[in-house]
């Protein structure tokens, strides 16, 4: 294909990493196994790019090159189910970790810098663009039980970087990997337009995915049927929401409201008494919650 394409693009050339520079003159593709080739702007009208993207992957000069296992674990992601075993064997359990930084506030490749210095050794990242992408964790990889918060903290202080993480779940093998991928990417994006937390799990982010699958019309209907005459009541849906998020625990919300705990007490009973629902009660906490997310 390439001796193909170099006929009808003569200035076409192969990019070798650590000799050659990807300069800004120059189109850059990735082909499907993963060669980054070059062919200068000049060269192409707009149409003949967009032939070009049918078939090969625009490369994106400003984005690190593929290390040669981020390169395998692109081509396993799309491979056929039945190729995948044999192609990449799978030694430990590993994660996917969505990642979003602030457009504009550091290079992926000083990023992806930071975080192999945070990890203490290599760790594979898959850009989706220059401000997103996704970490692969091996379990073996964080050392001493390093959080995702804690990550956030190190590069905040350090380098003055906003960044949010959702967390996947743990995998032991490849089967719908291309499935979980594209899953957990579209899940995260969703989540992170309606969810201020810096860190989501997969466990977390199960109520707002079960919320997104409802229609707009049937979420009013179900946080105005639960949240009734407090839908409005923006701090009393506050002290709700705290409630929840301190596992309905009455001091740690009193706490954190900086509220007493006999007024917060006050509060959820007059909440049980305008709507007969009981949020101090696990399972009605939950419906609770659900409007509130229903609501946003």
């Amino acid at each position: 294909m390439i001796d193909q394409l170099r006929k009808i693009y003569p200035s076409l050339y192969l990019y070798n990493e650590g000799i050659d520079n990807l300069t800004d003159d120059y189109k850059w593709f990735l082909t499907d196994t993963n060669v980054v080739i070059g062919i200068l702007k000049k060269e192409l009208t707009s149409k003949d790019t967009l032939l070009l993207t049918t078939f090969l992957t625009p490369y994106d000069i400003k984005i690190p090159t593929l290390t040669e296992t981020e390169q395998r674990w692109k081509k396993v992601i799309n491979l056929p189910e039945r190729d995948i075993e044999s192609e990449f064997p799978i030694h430990n359990r590993y994660r996917f970790v969505y990642f979003s930084i602030n457009k504009n506030q550091i290079t992926p490749s000083s990023f992806k810098e930071a975080i192999q210095e945070v990890f203490g050794n290599q760790v594979s990242i898959l850009w989706e663009n220059e401000y997103e992408g996704i970490i692969i964790e091996n379990q073996l990889t964080l050392e001493d039980n390093t959080s995702y918060e804690q990550i956030i903290d190190i590069l905040m202080s350090d380098l003055y970087v906003k960044i949010k993480f959702y967390v996947g779940p743990f995998q032991a093998d490849l089967v719908d990997v291309h499935r979980h991928y594209l899953s957990l990417t579209q899940s995260a994006r969703k989540l992170f337009t309606v969810s201020n937390k810096a860190v989501l799990t997969y466990v977390d982010a199960v109520p707002y995915l079960l919320i997104d699958q409802i229609d707009s019309h049937q979420r009013q209907d179900i946080s105005q049927a639960v949240l009734q005459e407090y839908i409005d009541d923006e701090e009393s849906l506050e002290m709700i929401e705290a409630f929840v998020q301190c596992n309905l625990n009455i001091s740690e919300t009193a706490k954190r409201l900086h509220m007493h705990r006999n007024s917060l007490q006050y509060r959820l009973d007059r909440f049980f008494e305008k709507t007969n629902i009981d949020i101090r009660q696990f399972h009605q906490a939950m419906t609770v919650y659900l409007a509130l997310l229903a609501k946003e």
